[in-house]
């Protein structure tokens, strides 16, 4: 499969591949953010979901594709040392503030950050069409955002924090992207850092997660926290693993942006599964986010 796939690479199979598998990451992760925000603690569940990744990884990244390159493994490392700084601070900031807030304002600022990112390191030009596209999406993630933080009631006493730690979040969404980018393309096999980097970055939250968990009174039954884990790790592989591929076959700024249509999900899900309201305004605020990603899409 990686053969197939590393030929499709600067092909136009290539690109449309690359628009489904940002479009399918979107819509996962999405729901992947409702999961790690539901009924459990976001800490615990961030730190079951990746010990079920991690282990149900293991397997593949010992015994089945080929090991990481020499050159690889400093690369991996630093793809670590960038997740876990994104899952801090998304954690704390899920803990602080609605999820129809944050997960906008994450999702907002982390695209233009990315496509900046991708120009720089890839020398990647959106025309001005493009940009155009950027702009269009980034107004209605913010102007989704804003007007959750007007009208939502609960948690306004940390909404505040919790919308500085969104943005710092989006700026961690940038930076994997484009490192994970570079990654991925750095290896003649991709699903080799595609394992690697899900075992390695699967072992950094469950220790603080479980100190987490043994401090609280009364302490969460384990059994549907891990059963969440599982499903997230799932979730995980197809999420991640679809917009890493993504930035391999095509642009990686396009595939960033594309991959922020995913705030249309989490507006549905919010109001669908976790009950959060949703009116005509954020109906028009989805719209004008769909709209900027066609944009970005047929402008190149």
């Amino acid at each position: 499969m990686s053969a197939w796939l590393i030929s499709l690479e600067g092909t136009g199979a290539g690109r449309e591949l690359a628009l489904w598998l940002a479009l399918f990451a979107a819509f996962l992760h999405a729901f992947f953010g409702a999961l790690q925000k539901g009924r459990h603690d976001p800490w615990l569940s961030r730190g079951a979901i990746d010990l079920c990744y991690s282990a149900m990884v293991a397997p593949f990244a010992l015994f089945v594709v080929p090991w990481p390159e020499p050159g690889l493994w400093p690369i991996l490392a630093g793809a670590v040392v960038i997740h876990l700084g994104y899952k801090l601070s998304q954690a704390t900031a899920y803990s602080r503030g609605a999820y129809t807030v944050v997960y906008p304002v994450v999702r907002g600022t982390g695209p233009l950050f990315a496509v900046i990112g991708a120009g720089v390191v890839f020398g990647e030009v959106f025309s001005t069409i493009q940009w155009l596209g950027v702009a269009t999406l980034v107004a209605g993630i913010l102007g989704l955002a804003a007007y959750n933080l007007r009208h939502i009631e609960m948690e306004r006493d940390t909404l505040a924090a919790a919308l500085w730690l969104a943005v710092l979040t989006g700026g961690f969404v940038a930076l994997y992207t484009t490192w994970d980018a570079y990654g991925i393309r750095a290896t003649a096999n991709p699903f080799t850092f595609l394992a690697w980097f899900f075992f390695l970055d699967g072992l950094t939250m469950p220790p603080v997660a479980f100190l987490r968990w043994r401090q609280m009174r009364p302490r969460p039954a384990a059994g549907p926290l891990m059963a969440r884990g599982v499903l997230g790790g799932v979730v995980a592989f197809l999420s991640f693993g679809s917009i890493m591929l993504a930035t391999r076959l095509d642009k990686v700024g396009e595939a960033a942006v594309l991959r922020e249509t995913s705030t249309v999900f989490a507006a549905l899900i919010g109001w669908l599964v976790l009950k959060e309201r949703v009116g005509p305004r954020r109906l028009m605020l989805m719209a004008l986010i769909a709209a900027g990603a066609v944009i970005v899409e047929m402008g190149g």
